[in-house]
């Protein structure tokens, strides 16, 4: 029966609790707010301490004889690949009488295909007259490139077009030779013949015709793109706005920063799987979250500033006296990741019980804080784990200890015989939650309950588990004397050997 709830349970469990790791992630807001925080500030002091070289700009409008309507920007995007050549760049320089290196003058410009035809070139430079006057000569060296290009292309397509003109006349003038004063009145039986010669004159007589067009529109038409490769948009400084350099940079910083902090806090969360709600916290340590109050400040550490908080101490203190106070086996506080908020809960809850009697604080906690601490007059009595045993049996005993790594868990059992966790929400592991809850149960000590530190305030899941222990402080249970209609008593509810505690030897079984 175990083994099959065990597999239900194990199957419904989601591989990511995605309530849980967003109410960790909200829970780790000081480190992404960190983050962001510390992003805005390198932005903005990236703008200041490292301000943008002056730049120039220089728009050029590039004709190509090609061009298409339906062109995706190959040309425009061939024109930025040449601008970026040494021997653009080379002839800048020379008209700079510069002794720069091209390959350190190519790093200082770029261009960019605004349009099909519109290339806008972008250079830097120690001052802005220096970036004005290296865009024009960047501009004006890549207008005369492009411009020699389209003359020599077109200078290379007229030769060859006049080239084969010229073989053409020299077949003419072989048939014209053939011809000679022939016709084919003259010469009937080669009739023939000579009308094919004459036909082959025609033909020739129009290619050459032909090739003769051909090489005037390529001629003529190269004028007419280069016309229309000019420099559209003289170069100019660009300005630099250092206010909206701070804010451009950084919100850029900022939001890099809280992305970051982001993905940090939820690898985190994952990583290190530390519960935070409700149900995950009674779930591994077997146990019923039976109240929750804030982490006690260190500046204010007794001082309650809200109503709704003090109120919540108050209930708090008035549960756990009546506990103590109605057992009758002494009752210990077990804090994990709150130590303070365990000793002031453990104070208030001595001194509501100092009423009825003599009330002694045992105190073991780490560092021995409470029994080192300046004691008030008429306020119970605090003492160390070691002088535990001479504490009077007529006095009521609290004991405060911890469960933190590195517990000695024998010496639980002399702070209390029973105990309330005091846990803090998203502080220890779901191992070492298991691992409390089982060492517990080695010791024989039940947990009456949880009580919960710094919980969640958006936490909407339910912290009882109606299997656990009939000690919890939702109410004992009660035998009936006899159930009514038979002679038999009722069934018990399962003793502590036999509760649920995760991982423990009675779940093995």
């Amino acid at each position: 029966m175990t083994t099959s709830t065990s597999a239900e349970s194990s199957a419904a469990t989601p591989l990511l609790d995605l309530q849980a790791l967003v109410v960790a992630v909200r829970r780790r807001r000081r480190l992404w707010s960190a983050m962001a925080l510390l992003g805005l500030l390198l932005g903005a002091a990236l703008a200041v301490l490292l301000p943008p070289p002056p730049t120039a700009v220089a728009k050029v409008l590039v004709v190509h004889p090609d061009d298409q309507p339906n062109d995706t920007g190959t040309l425009i995007r061939t024109d930025v690949a040449l601008l970026g050549t040494t021997r653009i760049a080379v002839k800048a320089l020379q008209s700079l009488k510069s002794p720069e290196k091209p390959e350190d003058f190519m790093e200082d410009y770029r261009g960019t295909g605004l349009t099909n035809n519109l290339l806008q070139i972008e250079v830097t430079g120690r001052s802005d007259a220096e970036a004005v006057a290296r865009a024009e000569a960047l501009a004006e060296a890549f207008v005369a490139d492009h411009v020699r290009r389209l003359r020599e292309a077109a200078r290379a397509e007229a030769k060859a077009l006049l080239d084969q003109r010229d073989r053409m006349q020299d077949e003419l003038a072989e048939v014209n030779t053939a011809i000679g004063d022939r016709s084919p009145e003259s010469d009937p039986e080669a009739s023939a013949s000579i009308e094919s010669l004459f036909a082959r004159r025609a033909m020739l007589n129009s290619r050459i015709a032909d090739f003769d067009q051909r090489a005037a529109e390529a001629r003529t038409g190269t004028p007419k793109v280069i016309a229309g490769t000019q420099i559209v948009d003289a170069p100019r400084a660009l300005r630099h706005s250092l206010p909206k350099a701070v804010v451009t940079n950084g919100v850029i910083g900022l939001v890099l920063g809280l992305v970051l902090g982001l993905v940090l806090a939820a690898v985190g969360t994952v990583v290190a799987d530390r519960p935070v709600l409700r149900r995950e916290i009674a779930a591994n340590l077997g146990a019923s979250v039976v109240a929750e109050v804030r982490r006690i400040p260190r500046r204010s550490a007794g001082l309650w500033r809200r109503r709704r908080t003090r109120a919540a101490r108050e209930r708090l203190t008035a549960t756990l006296a009546r506990t103590v106070r109605g057992s009758t086996e002494p009752v210990s506080l077990l804090e994990l990741g709150c130590a303070r908020s365990t000793s002031v809960i453990a104070l208030n809850v001595a001194k509501a019980l100092a009423a009825d009697g003599p009330v002694v604080v045992i105190d073991g906690l780490p560092g021995r804080e409470l029994a080192d601490s300046r004691q008030e007059p008429g306020g119970p009595t605090v003492v160390g784990a070691e002088d535990a045993a001479a504490v009077p049996k007529q006095a009521l005993r609290l004991g405060v200890g911890s469960v933190a790594p590195g517990t000695a868990w024998t010496d639980l059992q002399y702070l209390g015989h029973q105990t309330v966790l005091v846990v803090r929400a998203g502080h220890g592991s779901a191992a070492w939650l298991h691992t409390v809850a089982r060492q517990l149960a080695d010791q024989r000590i039940p947990v009456i309950g949880v009580v919960l530190i710094d919980p969640d305030p958006r936490d909407r899941t339910d912290g009882t588990l109606w299997d656990g222990l009939h000690t919890a402080l939702r109410g004992p249970y009660e035998r009936p004397a006899r159930q009514q209609g038979t002679g038999r008593p009722p069934t018990e509810r399962p003793s502590m050997s036999a509760a649920r505690v995760p991982y423990s030897d009675q779940e093995a079984r």
